[in-house]
């Protein structure tokens, strides 16, 4: 069994059920597609997992020296963050709740075996 290598981004302004649209699309490919996907993508949640993907690349090359050309996307998880808590004004002198969700994306890649 090979090693996995994680990457990590806390508080990511976009709500967890948008963004794990994108990582329902990217798990289990090869780098290489996954970047391909995610660049193609016009949606937000796109463009925050491509940079966590790059920084799990990075962080495989660098730190543990596998080869990039080998590895695979093997795990993608988008967990609730904090939820802000905002209020905006109605008629009648009433206010309506508004909730800005956050996301934390893990993204965990390891060589083709």
């Amino acid at each position: 069994m090979t090693e996995e290598v994680h990457a990590l981004a806390k508080e990511s302004q976009i709500s967890p059920q948008k963004a794990r649209l994108i990582a329902n699309e990217i798990r289990g490919l090869a780098v290489g597609r996954a970047l391909a996907i995610l660049a193609l993508s016009p949606k937000k949640g796109a463009r925050l997992m491509e940079k966590v993907l790059k920084s799990a690349i990075a962080n495989a090359e660098q730190n543990h020296g596998l080869d990039v050309d080998e590895l695979m996307v093997s795990t993608v998880r988008v967990d609730e963050g904090e939820i802000l808590k905002r209020w905006r004004p109605k008629g009648m002198g009433r206010i309506r709740k508004r909730y800005k969700r956050r996301s934390h994306l893990t993204v965990a890649v390891r060589e083709r075996s």
